[in-house]
């Protein structure tokens, strides 16, 4: 879902992205790099050598952060999908003339989060409240923001939060913005939000540019198949479905709702639903795959298998069936 914040970020101008990154960056550099080439777009890396939170990465690539233009950058949490309105955004951010600007998205139950009470008109954010037991608003932090240059001097080298500590601040300077976002909105940091965030990213997609969509009589609904990828005769591919680069697909092979990431190779007439299968991992024949089954990098399932929710970790061989949703260490 990475790659999709950093088409966004490349759409509107942006030359470079900094990934702040705590553990083993040369995986995800290695992997962006073919990326990097071909949408012409430099990304770089700052890791931690110990977790800083939300708000100390930023103090740790100051340099990399600030130029002699002065101009604002954007902060994206890589767990959360919508449909990015950065524009509109930086728009936002010129018109108030404040020192940062978060995006907000509406919620049905906001006394699961913590709320961001603001003047509706003008978008300043008075406070926030954390997990309201009365109701005090409806709007939550998005995990997209824009700040000035100046925000990096009230942050420390050290574990800080921005949300906690830096946020609240500002606004009781009354220097922070909020922009409700428009569209949807999903913190995909767990398995069975990642397959939601996959719908609503593909249902979005299909409104915006339903060009990038394949089609076909073998496709149900939405479904995202990269070009290197191939798919066999008489496969049922959908709804719902996102297949990464270098993927094969044999014959007969039933998808839905499931993500397949790079490499990967599913054989004759397997069946996978409501999962996501990992880097180069193998599905064998006749095997069937789902209720949230998640499979690691360089997972082999054996032909004829059953997984029932099964959570393999990496470079595992799985031999016999997953009758019930367990960790396979």
């Amino acid at each position: 879902m990475i790659l999709h914040q950093i088409e966004a970020l490349k759409a509107i101008g942006v030359t470079e992205v900094v990934l702040a990154i705590n553990y083993q960056p040369e995986v995800m550099l290695n992997f962006l790099k073919e990326f990097e080439t071909k949408i012409g777009i430099k990304i770089t890396c700052s890791q931690e050598t110990e977790p800083l939170g939300t708000a100390g990465p930023l103090a740790l690539a100051r340099d990399k952060l600030i130029d002699e233009t002065g101009e604002p950058f954007f902060v994206l949490n890589s767990d959360v999908i919508s449909e990015y309105p950065l524009k509109e955004m930086i728009e936002f951010h010129k018109s108030h003339g404040g020192e940062a600007s978060i995006m907000v998205t509406k919620v049905d139950e906001p006394s699961k989060y913590g709320v961001v009470v603001m003047e509706e008109s003008t978008g300043q954010v008075e406070r926030f409240v954390e997990k309201p037991k009365l109701f005090v608003g409806n709007k939550i932090n998005a995990g997209i923001y824009l700040l000035d240059p100046s925000v990096l001097d009230r942050i420390e080298l050290r574990p800080t939060s921005i949300e906690k500590e830096v946020f609240p601040k500002i606004a009781s300077e009354k220097k922070l913005y909020a922009m409700v976002l428009p569209g949807f909105w999903m913190d995909i940091g767990q398995p069975k939000d990642y397959i939601t965030g996959l719908r609503l990213y593909l249902d979005s997609l299909r409104k915006r540019s339903s060009a990038k969509l394949s089609s076909g009589t073998h496709i149900v609904g939405n479904v995202l198949v990269d070009e290197t990828a191939t798919i066999g005769e008489g496969c049922l591919i959908g709804p719902d479905v996102a297949i990464g680069p270098g993927c094969i697909v044999e014959s007969g092979v039933r998808l839905s709702r499931c993500t397949v990431m790079r490499g990967v190779r599913i054989k004759k007439h397997a069946c996978i639903s409501s999962s996501i299968i990992g880097w180069h991992s193998t599905v064998g024949q006749w095997a069937r795959v789902e209720n949230m089954t998640i499979l690691g990098e360089d997972v082999h399932v054996c032909d004829e298998i059953y997984s029932n929710g099964g959570v393999v970790l990496p470079h595992k061989e799985i031999k016999s069936s997953i009758l019930k949703p367990e960790i396979v260490m």
